[in-house]
């Protein structure tokens, strides 16, 4: 087994509690579902948030899950100007047999804008998610 990463990214429509944490578990269960892996292989997951955003810790949303066991890090994104707004970003590392090109990364919502390398529109059209 070897240590691997997933990332991905979204974007709240509002600074509220609800919000945070109900986009956070949307994301996390796009990226277990759509890369396939028991929350036990989980090695650690941080978060960051952009600082438009503090109504909510997004580690919140995995205890909510049950994600109980796994070690959670949230953090404040860099304030750079002109980034995208209200955006909750995720590295999830875990341990697999997988290669790395095997995990697809999740960015949804507004933060696809993140990510235009990865050809949302005609490569994943059949994806629920990612």
């Amino acid at each position: 087994m070897s240590v691997r990463a997933i990332r991905g990214a979204t974007t709240v429509i509002e600074n509220s509690r609800e919000s945070i944490l109900k986009d956070t578990k949307e994301l996390l269960l796009a990226m277990q579902e759509t890369n396939n892996f028991n929350t036990e292989d989980i090695i650690c997951i941080f978060f960051s948030m952009t600082s438009d955003l503090d109504a909510a810790f997004p580690a919140e949303a995995a205890r909510q899950l049950g994600w109980n066991t796994v070690p959670l890090f949230g953090m404040q994104e860099a304030d750079v100007r002109n980034s995208l707004e209200k955006c909750i970003r995720i590295l999830l590392q875990l341990n697999s047999n997988k290669v790395q090109a095997d995990f697809q990364h999740c960015y949804l919502k507004k933060a696809k804008s993140l990510r235009k390398d990865l050809n949302y529109k005609e490569e994943r059209k059949d994806k629920k998610w990612c």
